[in-house]
């Protein structure tokens, strides 16, 4: 069974840096055809799709907030992070960290979701 567990700081001042880490048991972040995801939902709104870093590394970040995104990976650790720059409070959302999976063109999905955690963007 595979588990996500998302940790940081439920508190951030505005213009500084959001940063999450989520730790994974049960499987490998290096397994081939997984994409290690965050998503985020604001308060009153639906889920938004932050970005990935992949099971060989690389990463791929939404386009609204690829300019302020970033996504590391500790294999060591099992663990995989995110970096959201110069926050400003309509970055506060519950955010989750998603296992995607993709193994075929026509088998892909999200299957295992962290809790969440909330973090607030206050001064």
């Amino acid at each position: 069974q595979v588990q996500l567990q998302e940790s940081g700081p439920g508190l951030v001042k505005p213009s500084q840096t959001l940063s999450l880490t989520c730790t994974v048991s049960g499987g490998s972040i290096t397994t081939s055809l997984y994409y290690w995801t965050w998503i985020r939902q604001p308060p009153g709104k639906g889920l938004e799709w932050i970005g990935y870093i992949a099971y060989n590394g690389s990463t791929y970040y939404s386009p609204s907030l690829k300019s302020r995104t970033s996504s590391s990976r500790d294999t060591s650790k099992n663990q995989f992070t995110l970096q959201l720059s110069s926050v400003t409070p309509e970055d506060t959302a519950v955010y989750y960290c998603v296992r995607y999976f993709a193994t075929t063109p026509w088998n892909y999905g999200m299957d295992y979701w962290g809790k969440g955690t909330q973090v607030t963007v206050s001064s």
